[in-house]
């Protein structure tokens, strides 16, 4: 919590709020008298007539979350939008934020990222997400609840090399904060050893995929093999392999090879029936 954000609380009529129940105690340890409403992604739409009618009474609402920051992966994007289109006034109290937090500890050179937030929770189509990031060169954040983050280490490890680095960081900011970096292959062991690791709200962070090698070096490496006399199949596998270099372009660079060092005079021998 910012001094500002505490000072808003105190000054505000009201608090919209996810949870009531967790956002009373907060309420009470910094000494505000606002009164309560829910605003959960259950009741956006009514919380927002709720708020804009307290707006348009000149009153003053402030907007709360259980963790993190509002309208970011967490309910309250509808409220603002809402509250805009009405034509008042939002104003964001800058806090911690868990993607940038995670994303300073990890100590990765990427000058990029992707927030991505919450995958879905089914399994297909969750692995047809990470597809479609898989050979995206920035570091991924993903959010996960402790009830899935097993389930989402093993999907990203159905997609990912066990070589990729990600980050598990845990309950950032609170008391029982933890960061942990290891290669994608160990993170599930990694988290079975201990139940405590597996507690808590989760960013996890997925290194950007490697640079690849240019076509031109996979090319090289293509008829090496080919000159060497293996079979187009197994030299194409065996190129984008070693270089990176896309397998689709490869393979037909293999059969065009095999095309232009097929004799074009060659003389047909008598066919037996």
């Amino acid at each position: 919590m910012t001094q500002r954000a505490i000072d808003v609380l105190r000054r505000v009529r009201w608090v919209a709020a996810e949870d009531t129940r967790h956002s009373a105690p907060l309420l009470r340890h910094y000494g505000s008298t606002a009164r309560l409403l829910a605003a959960h992604e259950h009741n956006e739409e009514g919380a927002a007539r709720q708020v804009i009618a307290r707006l348009a009474a000149g009153e003053s609402v402030a907007l709360v979350v259980d963790a993190g920051t509002p309208a970011v992966s967490d309910p309250g994007a509808r409220l603002v939008g809402r509250v805009r289109a009405a034509g008042y006034r939002v104003v964001p109290l800058p806090g911690a934020c868990a993607a940038v937090v995670a994303l300073s500890a990890a100590g990765w050179s990427e000058a990029r990222f992707l927030f991505y937030g919450f995958l879905p929770s089914k399994a297909g189509q969750r692995a047809e997400a990470l597809r479609t990031l898989v050979d995206l060169p920035w570091a991924l954040v993903f959010y996960e609840a402790p009830h899935r983050i097993l389930d989402t280490i093993d999907a990203l490890s159905a997609v990912f090399e066990p070589t990729r680095q990600v980050v598990l960081a845990r309950e950032l900011t609170k008391m029982f904060e933890s960061i942990h970096c290891c290669p994608l292959g160990e993170a599930r062991d990694w988290l079975l050893a201990d139940a405590n690791r597996q507690r808590g709200e989760f960013v996890v962070l997925v290194a950007g995929a490697p640079a690849k090698i240019g076509d031109g070096e996979g090319e090289r490496v293509l008829t090496v093999l080919l000159d060497e006399g293996l079979p187009v199949s197994q030299a194409t596998r065996l190129a984008h392999a070693i270089t990176g270099a896309g397998k689709k372009s490869l393979y037909q660079r293999a059969l065009r090879w095999h095309d232009e060092r097929r004799p074009s005079d060659a003389v047909a021998g008598p066919e037996i029936l």
